[in-house]
C-alpha cells in the first residue's frame, strides 16, 4: 500500500511539473519581412516594358509587358523633373514609375534602364553580376551575406532585403544609396 502512495505522489509531481514547463508560449515578437509588409501597404507602381522606336529627348514610348503602348512625358526641369538612369535606347528593357496629370498625360517620375543595370559590377568589397530574371550571382566565395536576388520596386532597387535608391547608372558606373551611405560600383569587363 505504501508503494501505491509513493507512485501516486510521484505521478502527481510529474503532472504538475509537466503542466508548469511543458506548454510555454513564445511571447517574443516574431520577425516579419519588412519587404512583404511594404508590398502589402504600397503595391508596386512600376510599369515594365521595352523602350519603343518613338522615344525622343522628352518623350518615352514604352511597349509594356501587358501589350499596351504608353507615351510618357520626360521632364528635364522644374520641381517635377524626371530622373532617367541608364539612358533611353530603343529595344532596352525599362522600369518606369510615373503618374497621370490633370490633362490625362503620362508623366515619368523615374525611368530605370534594366538592360544597362544588368551585368557585372564590382567595388572594394563586392563583386557580383545582376542577371535577367531577378538573379544576382556573387563572384566572391568568402562573402558572408551575398546578394542572390534583385528586383525593382516602386523605383527602388531591392537586393535581397536591402533597399537602394539608384542615384546614377551609366555604361561603366553604378551609384546606390541607402541609410548606410552611397555605394559606388564600376562595371567589370
Amino acid at each position: 500500500m505504501r508503494k501505491v502512495g509513493y507512485i501516486v505522489v510521484f505521478m502527481t509531481v510529474v503532472v504538475l511539473f509537466a503542466s508548469c514547463f511543458g506548454n510555454k508560449t513564445n511571447n517574443q515578437a516574431t520577425e516579419t519581412d519588412s519587404i512583404a509588409m511594404e508590398e502589402d501597404a504600397f503595391p508596386d507602381s512600376t510599369v515594365y516594358g521595352v523602350c519603343g522606336e518613338g522615344t525622343s529627348m522628352h518623350s518615352l514610348e514604352l511597349l509594356t509587358d501587358g501589350g499596351d503602348t504608353l507615351t510618357y512625358e520626360v521632364l528635364d526641369e522644374g520641381p517635377e523633373e524626371s530622373l532617367v538612369v541608364g539612358g533611353l535606347l530603343a529595344g532596352d528593357r525599362l522600369a518606369v514609375v510615373g503618374y497621370v496629370n490633370e490633362e490625362k498625360e503620362h508623366i515619368a517620375s523615374k525611368v530605370i534602364n534594366l538592360t544597362t543595370l544588368q551585368g557585372k559590377w564590382m567595388s572594394i568589397d563586392k563583386n557580383f553580376e545582376i542577371q535577367e530574371g531577378g538573379i544576382v550571382k556573387s563572384n566572391i566565395k568568402a562573402e558572408t551575406n551575398p546578394w542572390v536576388s534583385w528586383k525593382i520596386y516602386n523605383g527602388q532597387l531591392l537586393l535581397n532585403k536591402d533597399t537602394f535608391q539608384i542615384d546614377g547608372l551609366g555604361a561603366d558606373s553604378l551609384y546606390l544609396e541607402n541609410k548606410q551611405g552611397i555605394f559606388t560600383f564600376k562595371r567589370q569587363k
